[in-house]
């Protein structure tokens, strides 16, 4: 008998939560196939069958344990069953018993069984657990789990379930709408929720957090990403988008400005001479901050396809631990859902974080003349146990500047008047 138990996902991490099983108790398993997701205080992971056997589980969804805790004990001498097949018979029979007259069943009819099976099985389907893709799609389309019937392993619902439920429609009858009852519904928080929330009130308690703000006049990006986008994608694969614009200005201004890069230990300040940037991303498990590693030395084209990489991971659950640690400054967009205004909380142990925020068109004053202009506002969050004010809004005042003048990001913080003349 093989005890299998929680592998350690990441350092200081020592318990993680049960999100799910995947199998049920006695199902056969092949060796790394995937038997349960595990939730930790960073990341949702998946736990594969070390060894093929009979599956004997020792915890339930929702436990809490603790890494190097047996969770599942797998029988190894037990013989892999026979191949039964996938419920086509008894889906034959409930349409013969549900179909109209029972004496003269028509071929057409016969044909018809994976409907009328789904149907039978509908109620344990409504319960099925959404894959991570699955979830994802779900979540950006309003779709509940009732609606869709799943046809992975016990039930679990997976994304070719969901596209093909949307491409058949649904019964407005099954789907209750909003105030169409008044239950209550109750949901435990998960691992990384929990953790999310003790993060942001731990420092909301022990920094001293300010936001200064600014406005940023994208026409100079926008008309860059307007001529050269097509070029952009055809020749390095990815498309050119405003947060590697944001990222190279950041590390340049941190550059001038260490203190926004550096973090408390102690009674000690730790400056970095790097700067490893960290973007925040909507997952469907909550917020998640991948780092993009040494950011001051990427181009912009390498920094879109860190970027785009670690997004697609963050949002498909497959990031790794390691890739989400040791970030030196954070960028968030809240510009993305609409926001216009916001004060972004601080990434602890960081000192700063940037808020990026819509593209508005407005009336400014530009030598005398009032022109529309595409204008973002800018929020720096920075714990000013660290950052004086002088520092963190000469900061954004650079960043400002640069993402204005992007010519600058090319010779650094100077402009190309200034190397030339070499002030």
């Amino acid at each position: 008998m093989f005890e299998m138990k929680v592998p350690s996902p990441g350092e200081s991490i020592s318990e993680v939560e049960i999100a799910t099983w995947l199998v049920k108790d006695g199902d056969y398993v092949e060796k790394d196939q995937a038997i349960a997701e595990v939730d930790s205080d960073k990341a949702t992971l998946e736990l594969p069958a070390e060894v093929a056997g009979v599956i004997t589980l020792k915890a339930k969804a929702g436990d809490t344990v603790e890494v190097g805790a047996v969770v599942c004990l797998i029988d190894t001498d037990a013989a892999k069953p026979a191949k039964v097949e996938k419920a086509a018979e008894p889906a034959k029979e409930v349409a013969k018993e549900h179909s109209k007259p029972a004496e003269k069943p028509t071929a057409q009819a016969e044909k018809k069984p994976e409907p009328v099976a789904a149907t039978a099985e509908k109620t344990s389907y409504a319960t099925g657990h959404p894959s991570v893709a699955a979830k994802k799609i779900m979540d950006e389309n309003g779709v509940s789990a009732k609606q869709v019937n799943g046809t992975g392993p016990g039930g679990r619902i997976t994304k070719q379930d969901v596209t093909a439920a949307m491409a058949a429609g649904f019964d407005t009858q099954a789907a209750l709408g909003w105030g169409s009852t008044r239950d209550t519904e109750r949901k435990r928080m998960s691992v990384l929720r929990r953790k999310i929330a003790e993060r942001l009130v731990s420092v909301k308690n022990e920094t001293a957090m300010l936001t200064t703000f600014n406005e940023v006049n994208m026409k100079p990006i926008m008309d860059i990403r307007e001529q050269y986008k097509e070029i952009f994608k055809e020749k390095h694969g990815v498309g050119l988008g405003f947060m590697s614009f944001f990222t190279k200005a950041v590390t340049e201004a941190l550059n001038l400005f260490p203190a926004v890069n550096a973090q408390l230990d102690g009674e000690e300040l730790v400056y970095h001479n790097y700067a490893d940037i960290g973007i925040a991303v909507s997952s469907p498990k909550g917020l998640m901050v991948p780092v993009v590693r040494n950011a001051e030395q990427m181009s912009l084209a390498e920094i879109e396809s860190a970027i785009k990489t670690l997004a697609i991971k963050a949002r498909d659950g497959k990031i790794a631990i390691d890739e989400m640690q040791g970030g030196t400054f954070t960028i968030t967009n809240g510009g993305v859902f609409g926001s216009m205004m916001s004060t972004p909380i601080i990434n602890p142990p960081q000192a700063a974080i940037l808020g990026m925020h819509n593209i508005v068109e407005r009336p400014m004053a530009v030598n005398g003349q009032v022109v529309i202009l595409p204008m973002m506002y800018v929020a720096l969050s920075y714990d000013h146990r660290i950052i004086d004010g002088k520092e963190s809004v000469s900061f954004l005042v650079k960043v400002k500047e640069m993402l204005e003048h992007p010519e600058r990001m090319i010779f650094g913080a100077k402009s190309p008047a200034e190397v030339l003349l070499g002030l």
